[in-house]
């Protein structure tokens, strides 16, 4: 697969790749074909291994030869009735949802997939508002749903709400590696170290410092855990 190098720090040996699938990929030093000088940009290819990049190696632009500067580049021309062929942008030049969708269903949703056990990369305010609003209204519906079901069982239900506690139960174990996951990757967006998600879990103190991390703004520029997010704007 043909991809575009967001990052690579050539000290630490690590950076990141988005490939033509719109998909960003983790690659270590280990993962180059050979060793190489990757920049931001470089166009590569590689061979996409779940969320990870191998097997990687830097795409050559040939050289033009005598014939080739001599002879004028030709203007593409449309056909009548034929649609304009459209370039294919990698990364930041894919903002406005080509590669990367940036709303907040899109967040919420990537957060139950792809950045299930993601804590490597960066996450916006967005991305972080985005799956609170959706985690709360899932488990609206969950309670709803636990409730209705119990009252239907007859007198016993409202007093032994099991269907609803079941249900509640589920939705917690099935989303708890997303929200630290989420976490730890909006402490990446500020510089700190993932490791600070131990303080969220810290009696009458979490819910502040979770808060805290939450409110402050994207750091600005690249950090070792990647670029800036997509869509975000200084």
């Amino acid at each position: 697969m043909r991809g575009e190098v967001l990052h690579y720090d050539q000290e630490q040996g690590f950076g990141f790749i988005t490939g033509a699938d719109g998909k960003r990929y983790t690659f270590a030093r280990e993962d180059l074909r050979r060793e190489m000088a990757l920049a931001r940009g470089d166009t590569v290819e590689f061979q996409p291994n779940g969320d990870r990049a191998g097997n990687i190696f830097s795409v050559r632009t040939r050289m033009a030869g005598p014939a080739d500067s001599a002879a004028p580049a030709s203007p593409v021309r449309s056909l009548p009735g034929s649609t304009p062929a459209t370039p294919t942008h990698f990364g930041r030049n894919a903002e406005n949802g080509t590669a990367e969708s940036t709303g907040l269903w899109s967040y919420f949703w990537r957060g139950l997939t792809t950045n299930y056990v993601n804590f490597s990369s960066r996450a916006r305010r967005k991305e972080f508002w985005g799956f609170c609003l959706f985690w709360t209204m899932g488990l609206v519906i969950a309670i709803g749903v636990g409730l209705t079901a119990d009252l239907s069982r007859g007198e016993g239900g409202a007093d032994e709400p099991i269907v609803m506690l079941g249900l509640v139960g589920l939705f917690f174990l099935l989303t708890f590696l997303p929200w630290i996951s989420l976490i730890v990757r909006r402490l990446h967006d500020l510089g700190l170290t993932g490791w600070l998600v131990i303080l969220c879990f810290v009696p009458y103190v979490g819910g502040l410092a979770t808060l805290v991390f939450a409110l402050i703004p994207t750091q600005a520029g690249d950090n070792k855990w990647g670029p800036v997010p997509a869509g975000v704007r200084f």
